[in-house]
């Protein structure tokens, strides 16, 4: 399938953004799941490998600043190419926001949204274009 759902939070542990594709989960189970994967990789250091199985997922996670990028996957998926996703993501927000920070996705919650919808679509990546992700909100913003 690919990619199950990806979680943006804080260094406290604060859910920044959420979003889920293919999973079925209650929202008491959502949070539950987040708590948990979070906890997980908040308590790693440095030196160790950004990959930890948790249940049936393989979580891929990096931290730029203050911010940690989880992607929860299946277990045969590609670490690296999750990884590269995860750059790819921040390099995108960067473009538009200028130097991203978790201000920037808290009260431009709707465009960090819309830039995953248009590169993963059903748990596939199918985008890795910026300008072509990018080019869609540019139009928004010139429309409002």
């Amino acid at each position: 399938m690919g990619i199950r759902f990806v979680v943006l939070v804080n260094k406290q542990g604060q859910t920044r953004l959420a979003q889920y594709f293919y999973e079925h989960l209650s929202l008491d189970q959502r949070r539950a799941l987040e708590a948990e994967i979070v906890r997980k990789c908040l308590a790693r250091t440095d030196l160790q490998c950004s990959f930890v199985e948790h249940r049936n997922y393989k979580i891929v996670y990096r931290r730029y600043a203050s911010l940690f990028f989880l992607v929860g996957v299946d277990n045969d998926e590609n670490e690296l190419a999750i990884l590269e996703f995860i750059h790819l993501l921040v390099e995108t927000m960067d473009r538009h926001f200028g130097n991203v920070c978790e201000l920037d996705i808290m009260f431009h919650l709707e465009k960090v949204h819309f830039m995953l919808e248009e590169m993963v679509m059903n748990g596939c990546i199918v985008e890795t274009s910026k300008t072509n992700i990018l080019s869609p909100i540019q139009l928004m913003d010139k429309a409002s």
